[in-house]
């Protein structure tokens, strides 16, 4: 047997190392070009592209493998990317074939990112795709504790326990009632029940006495009258009013996690009267590129899945949408056939009673928050205020006007502030309590 040098097994041993080490940076960088190009994916891309399903672009997962099948090399990728017309320009058959099949809509270019961006980007679009997590529901054989659980104990086994603890109080009680009588009896004892004199019945007492009478007559009319009277003002009040819409629409979702300014969608709001119901094209502004919902990245908590807010349940409702507004995404493209969606209305004053909002929202700057709360922590919008005359004319004494910039009330603010003896006038001392102001 031939001894092999002690320095060559070294300089082996030392050489499987590096490979190995090589083997693993690699590995390492290429998970951070994947992680690099999700980024910049997601930034520059993923309005018109997804990785598995057409969009606006064609699907993008292992677009590099299937160019390479029709011949194309990265640096055909780095020309298109940086500058898509310019390539259709050139005659490229490949260029204008995917030009003619989507449309004629050209791809937005892209000259300032570099070829590493890029090169980032194809890893991410050739990596695997992330496998999601099952999302475990607390329930039977689940091993999750719910909720309403105190402990590790719930509250079923709580109350069945007090209502065991309440029967064997009662069967000790007849037991030891039934011992007592049987100790009387072998005493002797009789237990008889005292005869008691017949009285008058109490109905027969007071119908003799007529001044009860009146009194409780008295009584019985005044308290009905006030609680009719609060009956009757409370007609019309809906605060609370929380109905179910036919899609539902989270405002925590849009206005709270993804910050959509109210006006964004209720752009009515600032030259009109009513704030308006969005038109279904201006949802389709974002979801014709957000097909599924992503926001639950570390799964929905225990309060959301009990209520059913999850991913999927998100999802379903933006599949609504396309179905009201007649989107065919598999196509991307308009079905010509929409279907009205009949929204219920939360807020609604009476015929009698004139509000404007953009006098409200543009004029006097009121935040949105001040009459409908905080829509931004709303999973289903409900009436915040309950929207009575009472509750108006308080804001109007309470709200200081703001004349800052706004020539309207520049003379008229300074003789009412003459005229009152103050600095700040509040909308009531401008007029805002004058009935021809919101009923006329």
């Amino acid at each position: 047997m031939k001894k092999v040098p002690y320095r060559n097994q070294l300089s082996k041993f030392a050489a499987a190392t590096l490979v190995a080490l090589l083997l693993f940076s690699v590995s390492i960088f290429a998970q951070e070009d994947a992680k690099k190009g999700k980024q910049l994916f997601n930034q520059n891309c993923a309005a018109c592209h997804a990785l598995d399903r057409k969009m606006t672009g064609p699907a993008l997962r292992n677009v590099e493998a299937r160019l390479e099948e029709e011949g194309l090399d990265r640096e055909w990728i780095y020309a298109w990317v940086k500058n898509s017309s310019g390539v259709i320009k050139s005659g490229d058959a490949y260029a204008n074939k995917i030009y003619n099949e989507y449309n004629k809509a050209a791809m937005t270019a892209f000259p300032t990112l570099a070829n590493a961006d890029i090169d980032n980007i194809l890893a991410y679009t050739a990596a695997e795709p992330e496998v999601k997590k099952p999302v475990v529901v607390a329930g039977a054989g689940s091993g999750v504790q719910a909720s309403g659980s105190s402990g590790g104990i719930s509250n079923e086994i709580i109350l069945g326990a007090l209502v065991l603890v309440f029967a064997l109080l009662v069967l000790m009680l007849f037991f030891v009632t039934k011992t007592l009588k049987n100790i009387a009896a072998a005493n002797g004892v009789s237990l008889e029940k005292e005869k008691s004199e017949k009285r008058t019945p109490i109905w027969k007492a007071f119908a003799q006495n007529h001044f009860l009478i009146i009194v409780s007559v008295i009584v019985l009319l005044l308290s009905s009258a006030y609680f009719v009277y609060g009956y009757f003002m409370q007609v019309g009040v809906d605060q609370g009013y929380t109905p179910i819409q036919p899609i539902h629409f989270s405002h925590k979702v849009h206005a709270g996690d993804n910050k959509v300014e109210c006006k964004y969608c209720h752009s009515s709001a600032r030259v009109s009267k009513t704030s308006g119901i969005p038109s279904l094209n201006v949802c389709m502004n974002c979801h014709k590129s957000i097909y599924e919902y992503k926001g639950n990245e570390a799964g929905p908590s225990q309060e959301d899945l009990e209520n059913g807010y999850t991913n999927e349940f998100y999802t379903k409702e933006i599949k609504k949408l396309y179905k009201y507004v007649g989107w065919d995404e598999n196509e991307q493209k308009y079905t010509g056939e929409p279907k009205p969606v009949e929204w219920v209305r939360i807020h609604n004053l009476p015929d009698f009673a004139y509000f404007n909002h953009s006098q409200h929202v543009s004029v006097a700057g009121v935040e949105c928050q001040t009459c409908h709360g905080p829509v931004e922590e709303m999973e289903i919008m409900t009436q915040h205020a309950p929207l009575t005359m009472g509750w108006c004319v308080n804001c109007h004494r309470e709200t200081n006007v703001k004349v800052e910039g706004n020539e309207y009330y520049a003379k008229i603010h300074e003789e009412l502030s003459k005229k009152y003896g103050v600095e700040n006038l509040t909308a009531a001392q401008m007029g805002g309590l004058e009935c021809g102001k919101c009923h006329y």
